[in-house]
């Protein structure tokens, strides 16, 4: 069994639909929740680094001191390592600043359904081969990747977010989307007001229920496009031979 390190930012957050992959692949997920005071472990028993999403920013490493430690792990993984690593949201924009990036407040917010099209470069690369070049994706983020670090492939980008998807090589990859929301995610918001509070507050009244009913047709092409990043991932980075 081969071992992966989900490292959370949020409580009720979870990797989705990648952990039914990683029952698949046969791969245990242990979770590391840094902003309850837990301590980075080891990472010799560590095969992949799943990296979630949260409400804090890379930059408040003031307000949540545990963001160096974590920013630091991240590069010993990815440069000093070289294993696998994937990053969702905040996992994508930690993988950028952790190797010299730069994050900032977005241009504009993206919540919800929005379309983002395929780079030259993610037209070409490994990790997104057998994906069609426009793809439609949840969103749910309020900053971005303004500059990718030196080395990077920027493999996807929307009107107003130039950095969608970033890959190091072929063993480090992460989306500013959350490919890994399903059906079961979204209906689990109903029971977290403050989830529904902040659709409600960007988007208006009704936005969580006319949020469900936007995407849940769309859910099954999501899923069978997020299988093809990860089938293309795990071949790439030598997770799965």
């Amino acid at each position: 069994m081969k071992r992966a390190l989900v490292v959370q930012h949020m409580n009720h957050d979870h990797a989705g639909r990648f952990l039914d992959w990683f029952a698949e692949d046969g791969i245990v997920p242990t979770s590391l929740r840094l902003f309850e005071g837990a301590s980075i472990p080891s990472l010799a028993g560590y095969d992949l680094m799943f990296v979630l999403g949260g409400a804090q920013n890379t930059w408040q490493e003031d307000e949540h001191g545990w963001l160096a430690a974590e920013k630091a792990m991240i590069r010993e993984w990815v440069w000093d390592r070289g294993k696998p690593y994937f990053g969702v949201c905040l996992g994508h924009q930690l993988l950028a600043t952790a190797l010299g990036g730069e994050v900032g407040p977005a241009v504009q917010r993206e919540i919800g359904i929005f379309d983002i099209n395929l780079t030259d470069d993610g037209k070409s690369h490994g990790n997104f081969v057998g994906l069609p070049p426009s793809m439609k994706v949840m969103q749910w983020h309020e900053a971005e990747v303004q500059r990718a670090p030196q080395g990077s492939q920027v493999l996807a980008s929307s009107a107003t977010t130039a950095v969608q998807a970033l890959a190091i090589d072929g063993h480090a990859l992460s989306t500013q989307f959350h490919c890994e929301f399903t059906p079961q995610t979204v209906e689990g918001w109903s029971s977290l007001p403050s989830y529904v509070a902040s659709l409600e507050k960007e988007k208006g009244a009704g936005a969580y229920l006319a949020l469900k009913q936007e995407c849940y047709p769309l859910m099954p092409v999501m899923a069978l496009q997020a299988r093809q990043i990860w089938d293309n991932f795990k071949k790439n980075s030598g997770l799965i031979s």
